[in-house]
């Protein structure tokens, strides 16, 4: 997580397109930019490379 909780919580609010990689809001039931039906959560955690 970062330095700012609640920034944290708020950008993890939303929902990414498999296809297009796009950004959705949480209660859609398609991608907003191609249509997809299938979206994923955006991940809680941050990667850090190695």
């Amino acid at each position: 997580m970062g330095k700012f909780a609640l920034a944290d919580a708020e950008l993890s609010k939303v929902m990414i397109c498999k296809r297009c990689k796009a950004r959705n809001r949480v209660g859609a039931t398609k991608c907003r930019h191609c249509g997809y039906p299938y979206l994923r959560p955006k991940r809680k955690d941050i990667k850090v490379k190695k």
